[in-house]
């Protein structure tokens, strides 16, 4: 019975999240087990979110996400998209790295990837998000 308590808990700091609703929070805590236990590199990394080089030829200094963990990669990839339009802080850093001339789904994969950051440290310090 524990460790059922202990998912809820889980569930309902994850939730505190802005754009993390039901749906996301199940898929975190269902596919990612690790979170709240890794560094934000590596959690990124996990989930296909941490950008990687293939320089090889023409191609150099392009960075691409690869690999990882698609189910949780989708679930982050629609909460971004909820995020960036109720949440001020998602939104002005998107905005920040469109402004900056990012294409629009990098920015909102970069958006993805500060939200399980996020995620990641809420579940590890067991403190709701505050915006």
């Amino acid at each position: 019975m524990g460790a059922l308590c202990q998912l809820h808990g889980h569930a309902q700091i994850s939730r505190s999240i802005p754009g993390i609703g039901p749906v996301a929070a199940t898929t975190l805590l269902a596919l990612m087990p690790e979170l709240g236990r890794l560094s934000p590199k590596q959690i990124a990394a996990l989930a296909g979110l941490a950008p990687f080089a293939r320089d090889s030829g023409r191609f150099r200094g392009q960075r691409s996400i690869l690999g990882g963990r698609k189910r949780v990669r989708d679930a982050l990839y629609m909460g971004a998209l909820a995020a960036i339009r109720h949440c001020p802080r998602f939104k002005t850093f998107f905005q920040t790295l469109r402004d900056a001339g990012k294409p629009f789904k990098l920015a909102l994969v970069a958006v993805s990837r500060k939200l399980l950051v996020t995620a990641n440290a809420v579940i590890r310090d067991q403190i709701p998000f505050h915006a």
